[in-house]
């Protein structure tokens, strides 16, 4: 059985996480996704110029 792209992408960085002890960048990638969640989410909203003034 075939898995998505976008899991076993996710499957792949926890085992790298895990063989390789980089611990240190499961934060960073998780802030680096709400962040590009929000600005894709909010693109169209009322919203994206206030969203904007963050970064």
């Amino acid at each position: 059985m075939a898995r998505s792209g976008l899991a076993s992408l996710a499957s792949e960085f926890w085992a790298f996480l895990r063989v390789r002890k980089k611990w240190w960048l499961a934060p960073i990638i998780i802030i680096l996704a709400l962040f590009g969640s929000l600005i894709v989410f909010t693109q169209g909203s009322a919203l994206a110029p206030f969203v904007y003034t963050i970064f």
